[in-house]
């Protein structure tokens, strides 16, 4: 089962990264279903399957669905006292590109602060998991036509 979880997952975040978003749903659907069945309903190893379908959900534009799923994964984030810093700040991306896609760019810009400062403090100021954080903000401040932090943080990136 563990294989068939790994194996929906990475599909699914293929068709994501492809910009296929609808054709990532189902896979993301089985990566949770299997994940649940394997490891309980309020396992910290069910939030990438969360993750991943609020991406999707957002990409065809159902916000209310993915709302649902970022609750789901916040929610389980809050129970987890041992959290891995690796599962926070992947948490606050995806509720910072939630946030962003529904136009909230001021809450948008309060998570993808939040997932840079865990991903910095945890891999460094200068990693690729901190950079991406900087990219997706400086979007936001791109949306908000101010152009001149836009360009310090793609520079940054």
């Amino acid at each position: 089962q563990k294989y068939i979880i790994d194996l929906a997952y990475s599909t699914a975040q293929e068709f994501v990264l492809d910009g296929k978003h609808q054709e990532a749903i189902p896979a993301a659907l089985h990566a949770l279903r299997f994940s649940t069945d394997v490891y309980g309903s309020t396992s910290v190893r069910l939030v990438p399957a969360y993750l991943l379908l609020a991406e999707a959900s957002t990409g065809v534009g159902r916000l209310p669905e993915a709302s649902k799923y970022l609750s789901q994964a916040q929610w389980i984030v809050l129970r987890t006292p041992d959290c891995s810093v690796a599962v926070q700040y992947k948490l606050h991306r995806s509720l910072g590109l939630f946030c962003a896609a529904e136009g909230n760019f001021e809450q948008a810009l309060y998570h993808l602060a939040n997932d840079i400062y865990l991903a910095s403090s945890t891999f460094g100021l200068k990693s690729i998991e901190a950079s991406g954080g900087y990219f997706h903000m400086a979007n936001v401040f791109f949306r908000q036509n101010k152009m001149d932090v836009a360009n310090s943080l793609y520079a940054e990136v």
